[in-house]
């Protein structure tokens, strides 16, 4: 089911078990947090975030009634998947007992994620919940409601521009209001400027990788654009990409496995520099040439223009580096 479904269901009554995932990191706190203050539950609840992670100690949880005589409440947050079998496990023991609930935050690609919604079916006691990337009026609503609970005063338009500034991230925009509250004043647009650190960074990361996976990236040049990046800033960091690539499509032909460290000088962490060794390996060595000869004359091109041109400029270019993939 989808948030408002959801939403009606929390009105009759709570629902004992529940898988929580999407592409919406905040939405899935809010609600851990919504069962935590509705269940009175802080002192008498499991959580076992990513590492924490062990079905006997979920199990040995849900098996009996509270010693306290309150609510057993097991939060599971993990960006992996549970096995069915001990999910299934686990959601018996959750409607075995009245005072048990679970949670399972998600946190993995959402996809991924629909061959667990047959354990968390209304037949066996519960029901999966999937979210959103917030449109930028739904994360304003949001945002004005966490703004009221701390009492900060911040009106629309300062709340559109910080969520423009991260990146349509609402669980940072989030972080950022409590901060913001510290200088018990009205907050604008230009204290944001002034004080909030902006993720262009992971904006120009996500355009890259939609890129070379031949994904629509209108909507996320827009976005970079209005963060105050300009065109041959988003060419450089083509370049870098593609030289990045290039590094690991070379060092996997030569070593027959992948090692950010030895590539690169540094660690990626291991989801990414898996990611960015399957995008290597995709991309002939002949592409390769065809890309960086592409990106040269590119370069001219932009640096040649006027700048009302640049813009058609970069979307040309970048469209033909997809042609070339």
């Amino acid at each position: 089911m989808y948030q408002r479904e959801f939403n009606q269901r929390l009105e009759q009554a709570l629902p004992k078990a529940v898988l929580l995932y999407g592409e919406n990191a905040y939405l899935i706190d809010y609600y851990i947090d919504y069962y935590t203050q509705k269940l009175d539950a802080k002192e008498s609840m499991l959580s076992l975030y990513h590492d924490e992670w062990e079905f006997s100690k979920a199990r040995d949880f849900l098996s009996q009634s509270s010693l306290f005589g309150g609510i057993n409440l097991l939060i599971i947050k993990h960006d992996k998947k549970i096995p069915k079998k001990e999910l299934d496990s686990l959601i018996a023991l959750t409607n075995k007992i009245a005072d048990n609930y679970l949670l399972y935050g998600y946190g993995g690609v959402a996809k991924d994620a629909k061959s667990m919604q047959s354990a968390f079916s209304e037949k066996k006691g519960g029901v999966w919940v999937r979210f959103f990337e917030p449109t930028i009026r739904d994360g304003v609503a949001l945002l004005q409601q966490k703004s009221q609970q701390i009492g900060l005063e911040i009106d629309h338009y300062a709340l559109q521009h910080l969520m423009l500034l991260l990146n349509n991230n609402l669980a940072l925009c989030a972080n950022e209001l409590p901060k913001l509250a510290i200088l018990g004043t009205k907050v604008t647009s230009k204290d944001i400027d002034r004080l909030v650190y902006a993720t262009a960074p992971l904006a120009m990361e996500q355009l890259l990788l939609e890129l070379f996976h031949k994904k629509p990236i209108t909507h996320t040049i827009q976005r970079i654009l209005e963060l105050g990046e300009d065109e041959l800033s988003i060419l450089r960091a083509t370049q870098y990409f593609l030289n990045q690539l290039f590094l690991f499509h070379a060092y996997i032909k030569l070593h027959g496995h992948v090692d950010s460290q030895a590539i690169l000088g540094y660690k990626l962490p291991k989801q990414i520099e898996e990611q960015k060794a399957q995008l290597a390996l995709r991309i002939k060595s002949t592409t390769l040439l065809k890309l960086y000869e592409h990106l040269l004359q590119s370069e001219l091109l932009l640096k040649k223009a006027p700048t009302v041109q640049r813009e058609g400029l970069l979307y040309g270019l970048l469209i033909k580096i997809q042609g070339y993939l």
